[in-house]
């Protein structure tokens, strides 16, 4: 476990102490009494007075009056040195006026819900503003529970605070905020064997305040008011006796079967006196023997009752870590909040999960589209590839459709030439037959015009044979008939003329 660093602010005397959980004990490696002045805390010039025989002074610069002056800071950092401050654990523990306490008749239920009744109950009846963070309770042995909660000013946070920012730090970790009451009660209970009839007395006497808790049995009973009484200011034991009185009548304890003193003051004198006017009470001093100060020295040792406090309360948190005890924790919402890494409102923690679904919601789009993007790749791959040796294809296609096209124009010019071959071939023949029976008619010419007519020019000795031979191709126009003669023998030049599809139609007849 971490380092606990406990600091007991009682007025102007801070008890500190730092504790280590070593082999199932508590390990005190440092302990210091210091003097500070409370009014100053919230200034990091804080100062106060000392005697020229305390160790770890420094000299301030400012002022000519020749009294040593030292920083709060200063004094406690100095007490604390050889521990990692940045990775311990700090548990302020108050008293009076820091703390108050208030008596209700309310029943223990659900927890949470208990807590803001005896919250609503104390704002009401006291009409002050509390932070609901700072409000605990603890049951008594009467059934009955006790409210604890915090005042609005709490010297000893801004205390850890300032020590905080003079070694650079923004704030130290508070584990948590003890009541030294409740925190000496658990450890007396925790260490003392008591009946359970029995009545006792936990006497915590201070420099200049003195506390006074009442146990029946294990159990809490009653807390008296802080006596303004301390070693500080007491001229006899006598004044001490009347108050115990007051407070056992206050409590409804009729009598006090154990007294444990603790504190700056455990003498026999003090013992002594007890018995005196206790004379059927067993009084003891708070013994420590399963705490172990090998790292202190004799000194420290010798007033080791002094740092009760501070001891109890780092007993109580380890054992609440150990899940062995369930104590309060009064720690305000605002140093809740500062010693958070990230500094959200409520809404602001709401919305880490909706981050979170976002951030995953996201993602999984991310990858989801990714796939699709992979598989749209390779389907563009694949129809690129498609494409290309379709393009390929038709370029060869190309080069056939050419020859086709090449062979059709082949093809028409010879199907043309035939169809001509055929139509003169029988055009031919026709004047063959004639003139091989006329004797007297011959052909000059044959010729094609624009207008697809087929023109003969020929000769005949007679104009009847020219007729005849005009009648072979019907429908036709003999145009001209010309008296041309040859030699001593009378002749007739003609032209005929004639469609030709003349020739055509008698091909198909034939």
């Amino acid at each position: 476990m971490k380092t606990l660093v406990c600091i007991y602010c009682e007025g102007t005397d801070t008890k500190i102490a730092a504790i280590e959980y070593v082999g199932n004990k508590l390990k005190v490696i440092k302990a210091a009494s210091v003097d500070v002045l409370v009014s100053n805390l919230g200034a990091s010039s804080s100062a106060f007075e000392i005697s020229s025989d305390d160790k770890n002074i420094s000299f301030d610069s400012g002022g000519d009056t020749g009294v040593l002056k030292i920083s709060n800071e200063s004094v406690i950092n100095s007490a604390l040195t050889g521990v990692n401050l940045k990775n311990a654990l700090f548990i302020p523990v108050l008293t009076e006026p820091s703390i108050f306490y208030h008596q209700t008749n309310k029943k223990q239920t659900n927890t949470s819900k208990l807590t803001l009744e005896i919250y609503d109950e104390i704002k009401n009846s006291q009409n002050i503003f509390i932070d609901k963070d700072s409000v605990g309770y603890v049951q008594l042995s009467d059934k009955s529970m006790l409210g604890v909660f915090l005042g609005a000013d709490v010297p000893c946070l801004r205390l850890v605070k300032n020590l905080a920012n003079y070694n650079n730090r923004r704030i130290y970790k508070i584990a948590s905020v003890k009541s030294v009451d409740l925190s000496l009660a658990y450890y007396v209970a925790k260490r003392k064997k008591f009946f359970p009839d029995d009545y006792s007395l936990i006497f915590y006497i201070g420099k200049e305040y003195s506390k006074l808790i009442f146990l029946h049995g294990r159990e809490l009973k009653h807390i008296g008011p802080t006596l303004d009484l301390g070693i500080n200011n007491l001229h006899t034991y006598d004044v001490f006796f009347s108050k115990i009185l007051l407070e056992m009548e206050n409590g409804g304890i009729p009598t006090l079967d154990n007294i444990i003193v603790c504190g700056e003051d455990d003498s026999e004198n003090l013992i002594l006196s007890f018995y005196g006017t206790f004379p059927e009470a067993n009084v003891s001093r708070l013994e420590f023997n399963e705490v172990d100060t090998t790292a202190l020295d004799e000194m420290t040792r010798a007033k080791l009752s002094s740092f009760a406090g501070p001891i109890a309360a780092a007993q109580e948190y380890f054992d609440e870590v150990k899940k062995e005890h369930k104590g309060i924790n009064l720690t305000p919402t605002y140093i809740k909040e500062d010693q958070k890494p990230f500094q959200f409102a409520w809404h602001g923690y709401a919305m880490i999960p909706l981050l979170f679904i976002t951030a995953f919601f996201i993602t999984q789009q991310i990858l989801v589209n990714n796939r699709t993007e992979s598989e749209l790749d390779k389907e563009i791959f694949l129809q690129s590839e498609l494409k290309r040796q379709n393009l390929e294809l038709l370029s060869q296609l190309e080069v056939l459709d050419v020859k086709i096209n090449a062979f059709d124009r082949t093809q028409a010019i010879l199907d043309s030439a035939t169809i001509g071959v055929e139509i003169f071939g029988g055009l031919v023949e026709t004047i063959s037959k004639f003139t091989g029976s006329e004797n007297n008619l011959w052909v000059r010419n044959i010729a094609r015009s624009e207008q697809d007519d087929i023109i003969i020019e020929g000769l005949s000795l007679t104009p009847r044979a020219i007729t005849r031979f005009a009648e072979q191709f019907e429908p036709s126009t003999l145009k001209s008939i010309i008296y041309e003669p040859i030699r001593e023998s009378s002749a007739y030049r003609f032209n005929l003329i004639f469609k030709m599809s003349v020739l055509t139609n008698e091909m198909e007849k034939q």
